[in-house]
């Protein structure tokens, strides 16, 4: 266990990693796992002082932790952020990209106003913070990019229609990115959560954009963030292109998807979603 412990620490010491979505949830979660390993952390999403008491509860200070509070659906205004990051650190090692919201509604009851919000959030959100750190991965010649998807970025979800589209959106971004850019030794890592315990549900759109306020079942039977949290880190720690972490019956239905569309088609919309 030393040994393991040891070899993690080395892999993060010295590291600046910027983390979006830190105030809560698979976000709060990365922060707790990675503040002793010698990391350097940039929080970032709406709320401050939720921010604030992820830094105080993590035992982080001025010198290993940066505050640069973000709102994702205004992502014309996040170029001049990772400059904020290199004042602080002088460097940025890795990015990943968590902050997103999801939606509880059927596609004839969700107005095209709340497809564009999950779309503005969830994918230009997510890739105008990548666009921005590009050309200093791509001129230091290394970096990693690592994207929180959804296995409703595997297949489509009944009551997920934007939320779905968001997050294959960002499958097909992050894949092509990874191609562009392989001899600048940029490593882009995707990561597909089942249902995980965090508050993701009750924060998510209704189809009029108003908060569902509601917990799904799923979410509370899910998987533990901070057990969700540990496998992205080894995620990170050896490369992987894309890791699905789900319980073994939402993995079961990536594989009737992939293989037995016709039967997976008969067979989802009989699952309760939420």
């Amino acid at each position: 266990m030393k040994l393991l412990l040891d070899h993690k620490n080395m892999f993060w010491n010295g590291k600046v990693v910027w983390i979006t979505g830190a105030s809560s949830g698979i976000g709060e979660a990365l922060v707790q796992e990675l503040k002793e390993t010698g990391v350097k952390l940039v929080l970032s999403a709406r709320r401050k002082t939720e921010l604030e008491r992820v830094k105080s509860q993590s035992g982080l200070s001025d010198e290993n932790c940066l505050i640069l509070p973000l709102d994702l659906e205004k992502y014309t205004t996040l170029v001049e952020f990772p400059e904020l990051i290199l004042q602080k650190f002088g460097s940025i090692d890795v990015l990943i990209n968590n902050g997103g919201i999801s939606q509880r509604s059927l596609a004839h009851e969700t107005s095209l106003s709340t497809y564009q919000s999950l779309m503005n959030i969830n994918f230009f959100g997510n890739i105008s913070l990548s666009l921005a750190l590009l050309p200093y991965f791509r001129k230091q010649n290394k970096g990693h990019i690592v994207s929180i998807a959804s296995i409703a970025g595997k297949f489509g979800v009944p009551y997920r229609t934007g939320y779905s589209s968001s997050k294959f959106a960002l499958t097909g971004f992050y894949e092509a990115l990874r191609a562009e850019n392989t001899n600048h030794n940029i490593k882009i890592t995707l990561v597909y959560p089942g249902f995980i315990k965090t508050n993701i549900s009750e924060n998510a759109y209704s189809g009029d954009g108003s908060k569902h306020g509601k917990v799904d079942p799923g979410i509370q039977e899910g998987i533990d963030s901070r057990v969700c949290a540990k496998q992205i880190i080894s995620a990170i720690e050896s490369g992987r292109l894309e890791v699905v972490i789900a319980r073994p019956k939402e993995k079961f239905a990536i594989f009737l998807h992939k293989y037995f569309p016709r039967l997976f088609a008969k067979l989802i919309p009989r699952v309760k979603v939420v």
